[in-house]
């Protein structure tokens, strides 16, 4: 196993539902710090870089050990820019300068349950398995095919034919974390999507997955986030 690996933390400055949402205080840490922390620590990345249009955002991310060597264009930095154009851009700019990654990791910078182990294990993942990217996931608690819509203000099954099924008789379903995308880097630049055609999942436990959105969101963020360390504590001695 080997090849150099670039982690891009991507940070823009315009969060609008939680105003500076990616330095805000998460336990009383900038929230950001969880996963520079976490790539720092993880011990595969040649390079962790914040990838940001903002000045404070660029400021913590170097105390914090993370490198900047050029800020996000504006082009990339506005609330319906998507996350692939600017992981693009971050390795352009790498290449321009004469470096190659032949991975890179995209992590959310409000992603506090992204740890080094987690990083690690999707790295090995990606060689051992010769895909082009994992992506952490994790279990719908109940079965997405049980599920409502409203039309009309009435409720109405989204599958019908499953009505009466009982729930242990249904598939799992999953969905995205929302926290890291790990990626081979000349896939990612033929496909320019986060989600490949060849990727593998890292199945991650609901009680470590939590996106932030709204100050609820933060609130239960907070206290997952206490639980399921007062757990690994417990758990070591």
């Amino acid at each position: 196993m080997g090849g150099r690996a670039l982690a891009v933390i991507t940070a823009r400055g315009g969060s609008k539902r939680i105003p500076r949402k990616n330095i805000r205080p998460f336990l009383g840490q900038p929230i950001i710090k969880y996963s520079i922390d976490a790539a720092l620590g993880a011990g595969i990345f040649d390079e962790v870089m914040v990838s940001s249009d903002d000045d404070e955002i660029l400021d913590i991310a170097r105390q914090h050990g993370a490198s900047v060597p050029f800020r996000r264009s504006a082009e990339t930095s506005t609330d319906l820019a998507p996350t692939a154009p600017a992981v693009l851009e971050v390795i352009d700019e790498y290449r321009k300068r004469g470096e190659e990654f032949d991975y890179v990791c995209c992590l959310y910078p409000a992603a506090p349950f992204v740890t080094s182990e987690k990083l690690a294990q999707a790295w090995r993942s990606i060689q051992e398995t010769g895909a082009d990217s994992c992506v952490p996931i994790t279990r719908f608690s109940f079965p997405i095919w049980r599920s409502f819509k409203i039309e009309h203000g009435r409720l109405a099954f989204n599958w019908p034919e499953h009505a009466l099924t009982r729930s242990q008789d249904l598939p799992p379903a999953f969905h995205d974390c929302g926290q890291f995308y790990f990626l081979r880097t000349r896939a990612f630049c033929e496909q320019k999507r986060l989600i490949m055609s060849n990727t593998v999942p890292l199945v991650v436990s609901e009680t470590e997955v939590q996106d932030i959105d709204t100050e609820e969101d933060w609130t239960i963020a907070e206290m997952k986030y206490s639980l399921s360390r007062t757990r690994a504590g417990a758990a070591r001695i």
